[in-house]
């Protein structure tokens, strides 16, 4: 490659250096696309596009030059842009292995646009799935343009998107598994669905096997195909409800996102008893409670319509929650923004762990019978789980 890493030392010492893009691979069956280096506080974070993923690495600003050296060269990349504040400047490098090198100053408007990039990219969050990835899912969602950038009126659902994935990595990472086996109960028009198994098998480079269910015959039709247009052999929709389901394999993993109220219980049983190392659920329209709850001495929390809604709807979540801890797992509730953009915005984390001590699933237990008691109410997972189990 010559000298360039000299010539990109060079610069470094003279200016600060905002963003650099390596491209043009000598061969169109590469694996790596392009490289975007962004400046990041004293260092850089090197980006690797393949068609599908995106690798991060971290470099100190006085190995940037030698690392841009090697990655060029490893790769057979053929072009080298980078900017500072002032000037971009282009590395060429011909099929014989000669360099060329231009500097061009940059217009006042372009100058602020490379300010705004550094200042819009130090703040950028890390996601899972960033800008660049070619998602076929998210492009059809319309989350992503067919360039891999983010549709400005989809950033929501985007952040969204990642945040689930987030929770499920941090468990997906602890277990260190090769292979799952996922059941999403009311799984919708499936565009999470398709992110997971995405996620999972191209990300975490997981054999996964995943069923979506849900009860209407259009959407399960839709899904099919579109998972077979994307070539997500291992992924599959069926007809079929919740309560009394029959899953074809040992369930390792169950996802519920928005089954309408007491259908959040019967897959969180099914989920129990099959024994499944890892649940995510997302409750949605939790009427059940509100219907039922009354008290003696707590009618504060009953008098106003509102309040006593959202009281029934956490009351309900927070039972769940110490029945999955009686059941045998270990139970977080997390704060997690709703696809639907409402004030339902909890996600239950339970992951299965060897039975705790007696005493203290009792416990658990005992704090359920105590708020059922106090409201004179009964609840769906309380009657599946305990009550036809006394």
């Amino acid at each position: 490659m010559g000298n360039i890493r000299e010539k990109i030392d060079q610069i470094l010492a003279e200016a600060e250096v905002t963003r650099a893009i390596i491209s043009k691979p000598s061969s169109k069956s590469s694996e790596y696309k392009k490289i975007d280096v962004q400046a990041k506080g004293k260092a850089f974070q090197i980006s690797k596009y393949t068609q599908k993923q995106v690798f991060h690495e971290n470099v100190e600003a006085k190995e940037l030059a030698k690392r841009i050296e090697e990655l060029t060269n490893e790769l057979s990349f053929r072009q080298i842009n980078l900017w500072t504040n002032e000037h971009e400047y282009s590395f060429l490098l011909s099929k014989k292995g000669e360099l060329s090198a231009k500097r061009r100053a940059l217009k006042a408007d372009e100058q602020d646009h490379i300010r705004q990039q550094s200042s819009d990219h130090n703040r950028q969050k890390n996601y899972i799935i960033s800008e660049g990835q070619q998602v076929a899912p998210l492009v059809d969602m319309g989350v992503f343009t067919k360039d891999g950038k983010v549709v400005k009126s989809m950033y929501d659902k985007f952040r969204q998107i990642n945040r689930f994935l987030e929770i499920l990595d941090d468990e997906i990472d602890s277990a260190k598994l090769d292979h799952l086996n996922v059941i999403d109960f009311g799984c919708g028009k499936s565009y999470l669905t398709f992110v997971v198994y995405y996620y999972l098998t191209e990300i975490k480079g997981i054999k996964a096997n995943i069923i979506g269910l849900d009860l209407k015959a259009d959407v399960i039709k839709k899904c099919n195909q579109a998972a077979q247009k994307y070539g997500y052999d291992n992924l599959r929709f069926e007809l079929g409800d919740i309560n009394g389901y029959k899953a074809p394999f040992d369930v390792d993993m169950v996802i519920t996102l928005h089954a309408c109220d007491t259908a959040t219980d019967y897959a969180l049983y099914n989920a129990i008893e099959w024994n499944a190392r890892m649940i995510f659920s997302v409750p949605c329209c939790q009427h059940e409670l509100n219907q039922k709850i009354q008290t003696d001495d707590l009618t504060i929390l009953t008098r106003y319509g509102i309040i006593k809604e959202r009281f029934a709807a956490l009351a309900t979540d927070a039972i769940r929650g110490n029945l999955l801890e009686y059941a045998g797992y270990k139970t977080q509730l997390l704060e997690f923004v709703d696809f639907a953009h409402t004030p339902k915005n909890i996600l239950i984390r339970a992951v299965k762990r060897p039975i705790g001590p007696k005493n203290s699933r009792n416990k658990a237990l005992e704090e359920v019978n105590k708020l059922m008691e106090e409201f004179h109410t009964d609840q769906t997972l309380y009657n599946l789980l305990v009550k036809e189990n006394s």
